[in-house]
Order: C-alpha cells, then sequence, then structure tokens
C-alpha cells in the first residue's frame, strides 16, 4: 500500500515552522513568568499574611495596645506590601461566620469575604486561601479569635494590583506574540522566496537532463549550497555527453565490426553459389570468419556482463602463477611461429587472488595474447605478492604503444596498429576493476602491462 503524503510548498512549510517555534518559544516565556510571578506572590503574601495574623492575634489577646507595660503601639496597620503592593486588613467573624467587626481594611470587601466563607464553608485553619470576588482578588487566612471565645479572626490581602500588573504583562506578551507571528511571516516568505528561486532553476534543469537536453548552464548562486549543487549537475551533464559520444561511437564500431565478417561471409556463400569460387576455400573462409564473430559477439557478451557488475560464479582464491602459465601454453603456438620466448618471473610460493577462473583467464589472456602480438623476440611475465599488492606484469621487447595511443588503448572498439577488434583490452581493465585492482600501460623497451591487486598483509 503506497501511502502518499499531503504535499506543500517550501513557503508554506517555512511559515508553519518559523511560526510555530516562535510561538511554542513566546508561550513557554508567559507560562515561566506567570508561574514565577504566582509562586513569589503566593510565597511572598502567605509569609507576609502570616505575619500580620500573629500580630493581630497577639494585639487581640493583650487587649488594647496603650495598657501594655512596655507602652509601644504594636497595632497591625494595614499598610500595602512595598515588593507585592499587596494590602493586608483583618475582620472579626462569628461562630457562623457572620461578620462582627472589621479591624482594619474596607468593610465591604470584608463582608464579601465573609459571605465567601459561609457559602464555601471556610473555616477556622484555612491558610492563604486565593478568594476571586467581583470586586478583587484576596489571600485569606482564618484562625481562632483569641480575644473572644467562638468567634474567627479573617486575615485577608488585597492582591488585586499584582494579579492586574500580571495579566497586562500577559497581555502584552500576546501582542508580542503576534507581532512575532507578523514578522515570521513576512520573513519566511522573503526568505522562502529566495531559497525556493534556485530549487526551482535546478529542478527546471534537472527536468532538462531527464528529457535528454544536455546542455550545460551557467549558474550563479549566492548560497554555496546551490552553488555546488550546479556544478555537480554540469559535470554530470559533462560526463553524460562524453557516456552518449563513446555509446555512438560504441554502435559504430560494433556496427563496423559485425559488417566485415559478415560481408566476407555473405560473399564467399554468394560465390559457391554462383559457382565463382571453389567451395572448399569458400567455406575455410566461412569457417574462420563465423569463428572470428562469435568470438566478438562473446567478448561483447562478456564485457556487458561486467560492465553491469553482474559475473556469474563465486569469486575463489586461485594461484596466479598457474593461470599465467595456462595463458601462456594457449599463446604458445602462435609464440613458436614467431620464434617467440617467454621469460619467467614468478614468486616460488602460491600467489593467491580472490577471483573467477574465468575472469583471471579473461584478463591475463588478453594481455598475453597482446604481448605475442607485438613482440620481437621475447615475452616477460613477472607475478609477485608482497606489501599488501599482487602484481603482475607483462612486457614485450616490440615497438611500444604509440604516445598518442596510449590514453585510449582500454577503450572500447579502439584499435591501434594490427589491433583485432579493440575490445580485449577493454575487458582486461573491466575484470580488473571488478577485482578491485588497476590495469596500467607504459613503454620500456616495449609495452609494458601492469594489474596490481590489494592482498591482506601478512
Amino acid at each position: 500500500m503506497v501511502i502518499i503524503m499531503k504535499q506543500r510548498h517550501i513557503r508554506t512549510r517555512l511559515t508553519l515552522t518559523l511560526i510555530g517555534l516562535t510561538c511554542v518559544l513566546l508561550l513557554a516565556v508567559m507560562l515561566a513568568f506567570n508561574i514565577a510571578v504566582r509562586s513569589y506572590i503566593r510565597s511572598r503574601v502567605s509569609t507576609r499574611l502570616d505575619e500580620v495574623t500573629q500580630t493581630v492575634s497577639e494585639d487581640r489577646r493583650r487587649g488594647n495596645p496603650e495598657q501594655r507595660e512596655d507602652g509601644e503601639d504594636k497595632r497591625f496597620e494595614g499598610k500595602p506590601d512595598r515588593m507585592t503592593g499587596a494590602e493586608y486588613s483583618a475582620a472579626v467573624l462569628a461562630e457562623d461566620g457572620s461578620l462582627v467587626t472589621v479591624l482594619q481594611g474596607d468593610r465591604s470587601a470584608a463582608e464579601a469575604l465573609a459571605d465567601y466563607a459561609q457559602s464555601h464553608s471556610l473555616s477556622v485553619g484555612t491558610q492563604s486561601e486565593v478568594v476571586s470576588l467581583d470586586g478583587g482578588t484576596y489571600t485569606v487566612s482564618i484562625m481562632e479569635d483569641s480575644k473572644e471565645a467562638g468567634n474567627q479572626l479573617l486575615i485577608y490581602a488585597d492582591v488585586t494590583s499584582i494579579t492586574i500588573f500580571t495579566r497586562q504583562v500577559n497581555v502584552i506578551l500576546l501582542i508580542i506574540i503576534l507581532a512575532a507571528v507578523l514578522l515570521c511571516i513576512l520573513l519566511s516568505r522573503r526568505f522562502a522566496r529566495s531559497f525556493a528561486a534556485p530549487v526551482q532553476t535546478l529542478s527546471d534543469f534537472a527536468a532538462d537532463i531527464g528529457s535528454g537536453k544536455l546542455e550545460q548552464r551557467e549558474l550563479d548562486f549566492r548560497d554555496m549550497e546551490f552553488r555546488q549543487l550546479a556544478e555537480s549537475m554540469n559535470r554530470m551533464v559533462e560526463e553524460l555527453n562524453q557516456s552518449k559520444q563513446k555509446q555512438e561511437t560504441f554502435f559504430q564500431n560494433v556496427s563496423h565490426e559485425l559488417r566485415t565478417p559478415l560481408t566476407s561471409i555473405r560473399g564467399n556463400a554468394e560465390g559457391i553459389v554462383y559457382g565463382v569460387i571453389e567451395p572448399q576455400a569458400a567455406s575455410k573462409v566461412i569457417l574462420s570468419e563465423s569463428d572470428k564473430l562469435g568470438g566478438m559477439v562473446e567478448d561483447i557478451l562478456y564485457l556487458s556482463r561486467m560492465g553491469k557488475g553482474r559475473p556469474e560464479g563465486k569469486a575463489e582464491p586461485i594461484d596466479i602463477r598457474e593461470v599465467l602459465s595456462l595463458c601462456v601454453s594457449e599463446q604458445r603456438t602462435e609464440a613458436e611461429k614467431k620464434a617467440i620466448r617467454f621469460d619467467f618471473d614468478f614468486d616460488e610460493d602460491p600467489v593467491l587472488l580472490p577471483i573467477r577462473e574465468q575472469d583471471a583467464q579473461r584478463l591475463f589472456g588478453n594481455l598475453i595474447s597482446n604481448a605475442v602480438r607485438y613482440a620481437n623476440a621475447a615475452v616477460r611475465l613477472h607475478c609477485h605478492a608482497g606489501d599488501g599488492t599482487l602484481t603482475v606484469r607483462v612486457a614485450d621487447d616490440g615497438p611500444g604503444v604509440a604516445e598518442e595511443d596510449l590514453p585510449h588503448v582500454f577503450e572500447r572498439f579502439y584499435k591501434g596498429k594490427d589491433g583485432r577488434h579493440g575490445i580485449g583490452l577493454a575487458i582486461a581493465q573491466s575484470v580488473a576493476e571488478t577485482c578491485n585492482g588497476t590495469l596500467r600501460v607504459w613503454n620500456d623497451g616495449g609495452a609494458v602491462f601492469e594489474a596490481a591487486f590489494p592482498t591482506e598483509k601478512e
């Protein structure tokens, strides 16, 4: 089951992301502010309320302050708290909760709080209860009256001013949030426009490449990432053009190489039909050209399989010395015709390489047959393993590779002087690369081909 995700423009995603982050941060600041302010007010007011309660209770128990022995007036005065702005007041309630008298503060507020205490069953022992009335917000504590048995002392603090201040700050923060949201919308639209334009340009470029329009573009972006992507896409276009050119050249060469033996076969077959060519001689030509054609088709198919990275069979460690000896045996007859000798420089111990035997024979067989074709008197073979590298070198004493041909000897269907169909060395390089190796060529008294493969150090 394919899940189709809802698609959105980059501009929308950036806007929503920025708005979300801004709102979360500012709301977190608002929440932290409210928690901090309320905690401080509760702590400050509760502490002060306890002090006022003790003072009022002591005054009630001692009676008129003028009768005290120390002569000091300690009567509670409801002065506002400098830190919170809260005003502290006191009143006496009857046992049933009705208001008896107001010791300090506004009577209407005391009556409203007395009614609230009755309706909400607030009793002795209530500590720092927050009460919200139409007239304001109060923090209330209730305790027994130390002067009149059965009565209750209602001590309360008017925290309306600090509550209003907190609400005003919250309103300001909300306004800031709205302003930030608007700013995020403006900035995100501008940023998204500057971001989406290069993406759209590169997207159009990619679409042209996909449609086969392989033309490089001069793109200049302010952002380094876009510039690097544009450069990569231009390099890709260049490589695709090269690959396309190689493919066209490949098909042209294949057509030419196939046409030559097919023309020979057709000509000799027609000669037999019309009786102008001796059948036995023509049959030999047909068989020879058919073998050549079959070998070329087999090489093309093998090269195609190697290019797709789908070799058949499992790579097992084999002794490369034995493979080289087998390849030399296959070329012995041709070498004897030209009086060419083979010189061997092999390690005494087995030289093992994980490779399919068929691939190894293709690789080294092509190198040796190529050396035999161009050698004057000798072909030198070197096989050595050490320092984490396995090296096989095949050298001849022929004229060497022309300097202008050196960069192209491993290209498909590139034929040097006296070459066959230009696939053998391409196959050799493909096999070497499949085994994580390298294949290179240079001139040193003749052509020297060297295949090197990484091995585990002992």
